[in-house]
């Protein structure tokens, strides 16, 4: 069995050489297995005093098989990495349904669970090796933003508290075998610098270092995340951790995206992942792009040297996957540019000064 050591310079070596494909999404695949209330409970949480349907996370313990055929599925449409079912695994998230002592161990389960669909795969295709991203969400609960209109300055959560849950997060993660963290669906860039100075004090502790994904989302088309940053102000903010890849998901499309792949994709020296919606919902809720749609788009995205690494968000499924991997199968991933020394700041916008 290969070490995550052996992993990641497997990592690095295919990025060198290949444009790598993401997974898609993993809610809309739970949604098509229409759960009841009970098959979210299993017979552990039988007696729970609240209703935990739409809880998708505790599905990696009360239905470790569905989740772990969902890897499965997109692990066979081409996947090169795969997202654990861990978005709202923090105990800030699970407190909505009384579940916040099991933050850990929900990481734990859904690393593992990605790890065996991954060294599954590997092991049918050595040639293919396939890797875990720990899936680190935004939580329900922004530092930036107070949730009351009618009072500005309040906030629901502090940074020490963010920090601390995320830290939780990040160690039951790497215990369950995630070969990267993956900072995700970022709309308050002050969230994401709570997860990345916990991951930093994690990795401290360890000893231990693993790649770190950082992907922000675009609210709407004007071209800032919710807490007001642009894409380039937002790369200025985080390029202190030295992320293994910096990027864009969810929210838009990948036709709406696209300007603001380019926009950070010119400016960061680090290789580019994104991996947008199918579309925008329809009035339903729902998402009507098709595959070939999809993967269109994000093979011009590669074509035009913008990416390193693509994937899907809300809606896709293994069907975009597999039509997604196939656009972008033998186009050489971008060439990660050097970027002048200079003093790189950021508010809401960019700032530089350079000689």
């Amino acid at each position: 069995m290969a070490t995550r050591a052996d992993r990641l310079e497997a990592l690095n070596a295919a990025l060198r050489s290949r444009i790598l494909v993401l997974d898609g999404a993993m809610g809309t695949m739970i949604q098509r297995h229409k759960l009841d209330e009970a098959a979210y409970r299993g017979t552990r949480f039988a007696t729970w005093p609240r209703e935990i349907k739409g809880n998708n996370d505790i599905l990696s313990l009360t239905q470790p098989d569905i989740i772990r055929g969902i890897h499965a599925e997109y692990l066979d449409a081409g996947s090169d990495i795969l997202e654990t079912n861990t978005f709202s695994s923090t105990r800030i998230a699970q407190a909505d349904y009384g579940m916040e002592e099991l933050a850990y161990e929900l990481n734990v389960a859904g690393a593992k669970l990605a790890r065996e669909a991954a060294d599954a795969a590997t092991a049918k295709n050595p040639d293919k090796p396939r890797f875990v991203a720990g899936a680190l969400g935004p939580t329900n609960r922004t530092a930036s933003i107070s949730p009351d209109v009618n009072d500005p300055g309040f906030r629901a959560i502090t940074f020490d508290e963010l920090k601390a849950a995320f830290g939780e997060q990040a160690k039951g993660l790497l215990d369950g075998g995630a070969d990267i963290l993956l900072v995700e669906t970022i709309i308050d860039t002050l969230n994401a610098k709570a997860a990345l100075f916990a991951i930093d004090e994690l990795f401290e502790a360890r000893g231990e270092r693993v790649p770190i994904m950082i992907s922000g989302t675009i609210t709407d088309q004007s071209g800032r995340l919710l807490s007001g940053q642009t894409a380039e102000a937002f790369w200025n903010s985080v390029r202190h951790a030295q992320p293994l890849t910096i990027g864009f998901n969810c929210a838009l499309g990948a036709d709406l995206l696209r300007p603001y792949v380019a926009e950070v994709s010119r400016v960061a020296d680090t290789y580019i992942c994104a991996y947008p919606n199918a579309g925008l919902p329809n009035a339903f809720g729902e998402y009507d792009e098709l595959p070939h749609t999809t993967a269109g788009h994000l093979g011009g995205w590669a074509k035009d040297g913008l990416v390193n690494i693509v994937g899907g968000c809300c809606g896709t499924t293994p069907d975009h996957i597999r039509a997604v991997a196939g656009s972008v199968k033998g186009v050489k991933p971008r060439v990660v540019p050097r970027c002048e020394p200079a003093m790189r700041l950021s508010g809401l916008e960019p700032f530089k000064i350079a000689s």
